[in-house]
């Protein structure tokens, strides 16, 4: 029997038959990739589609704020932490099945996009060499359409199926979703709960080259060893927003714990002790010198939360 005063999202959450598990007041810093950002009001893993249903029913009819996450590679958390739901996919969105007829992964949207990479290299599949090293899950990679100049995840969705409120399951074929640069056409209270991913077979040794130089690239160009949201910034048509940044003498310019990279001055890392705030506010001075020195704004690639 629940407490008379018992809201209905809390009742879900303690309930014995809900299939997820439950963290209140989870400090988002374990959960973001810059090690960086408050407690959020619940931080929950569901581990089923069901689960993932009923907890977003919940949240909407109570009008409690909540959002889906993967690894948070791309996330700034505020220091004050998220008033809401913080929901991330477990146990049944984490399965990648490859169907030989198709030469097509299903993936669900909880696996991490390396563990992709890395099985189609296992079985000689070309298609992902260019996700190597990439930190994020499937999910995100979709939100985002994750790739270089010439090669993005979008170009080998066969189809996604996604979860939203008052439309529940709904699968559409790659070419029905708009794939941009660093973008795509899901809506913001979409979850995307699985896809399948297209691959064709090549030759092994012509995998792991592609792998290689585009990892050596990585490793050579970007602070990967730091904590970072990866790039801060999406390249404005026709330029390097890294480039920018740096012609306007950016490189290097800290704000408390938060410093331009020296390597790639469109990675702003966390030396060790930055603050959302420390990252925020280094954002907004970038932003504001590029657009004085230039004329253009650049428009963040990261994605914040919590932020008034």
């Amino acid at each position: 029997m629940t407490a008379r005063h018992t809201s209905p999202l809390e009742a879900l959450l303690v309930d014995d038959a809900f299939d997820g598990d439950v963290y209140p007041s989870e400090p988002m810093a374990r959960h973001t990739m810059y090690r960086i950002g408050g407690p959020a009001r619940f931080y929950v893993q569901v581990a089923s589609v069901g689960a993932l249903k009923r907890l977003v029913t919940v949240c909407e009819e109570s009008r409690v704020p909540w959002v889906a996450i993967g690894r948070g590679s791309n996330l700034l958390v505020a220091d004050e932490g998220y008033p809401g739901v913080v929901i991330t996919l477990g146990r049944d969105f984490r399965i990648c099945r490859y169907d030989e007829d198709a030469h097509s992964f299903c993936v669900g949207a909880g696996v991490p996009l390396s563990s992709v990479v890395q099985e189609a290299f296992r079985r000689s599949l070309a298609g992902f060499e260019f996700a190597v090293g990439t930190p994020g899950t499937v999910g995100g990679a979709l939100r985002m359409n994750a790739g270089s100049r010439d090669e993005w995840i979008g170009s080998r969705v066969v189809s996604v199926t996604t979860l939203s409120p008052g439309k529940g399951l709904v699968r559409r074929d790659g070419d029905q979703i708009a794939w941009g640069y660093r973008s795509s056409s899901f809506a913001s209270d979409e979850v995307i709960v699985e896809c399948e991913l297209s691959v064709e077979p090549a030759d092994p040794f012509f995998i792991r080259g592609k792998m290689e130089a585009s990892l050596a690239r990585r490793k050579k160009t970007q602070p990967l060893t730091d904590p970072t949201c990866g790039s801060v910034f999406r390249n404005p048509p026709g330029e390097s927003a890294g480039s920018l940044v740096e012609r306007a003498g950016l490189k290097g310019m800290r704000i408390g714990g938060a410093q331009v990279s020296e390597l790639h001055a469109n990675f702003i890392v966390n030396t060790g002790d930055a603050t959302a705030r420390d990252v925020k506010d280094l954002i907004e001075l970038v932003q504001a010198k590029v657009s004085e020195t230039y004329g253009i704004e650049l428009q963040p690639e990261v994605r914040f939360l919590g932020f008034a």
